[in-house]
């Protein structure tokens, strides 16, 4: 395991339910049995505050951790381009990832498709918390 991705998961800032949220989803991976929870406040379709919780492998709380620093003060419609990118990422046979998203290239290598359903549990869980 990369340790890079052990100090991703350690950032727990935003481990936590929002106040006054606006949209709340959770979402459990069926194979290993991973859970997640995200709570968001969005104005004027803008994510103002992103929180999470899990009971989850390091892989998700890494994933999780890093959407969201990284989503904050995004417009939903970068955000759901985002979530589409990372689909494709998993299920097209290049494994390329978008350029535009170097934040994300840690977690989304070629070594890390056995995880992608812990990788990508977070990235569902927020998709299900737009549409609410």
């Amino acid at each position: 395991m990369d340790l890079k991705i052990l100090e991703i998961a350690s950032n727990t800032k935003n481990n936590k339910i929002v106040k006054n949220f606006t949209h709340l989803a959770k979402d459990k991976n069926p194979i290993c049995g991973d859970e997640m929870e995200i709570s968001l406040r969005i104005t004027d379709d803008k994510i103002i505050d992103f929180g999470y919780q899990s009971k989850s492998c390091i892989y998700c709380q890494a994933s999780a951790s890093l959407l969201s620093i990284n989503i904050k003060n995004k417009k939903t419609k970068i955000v759901k381009q985002l979530i589409q990118d990372l689909e494709i990422f998993f299920s097209s046979s290049s494994n390329k990832f978008k350029k535009k998203w170097p934040q994300y290239k840690i977690l989304f290598k070629e070594k890390n498709i056995a995880r992608k359903g812990c990788i990508l549990l977070p990235f569902k869980t927020l998709k299900k918390a737009l549409k609410s």
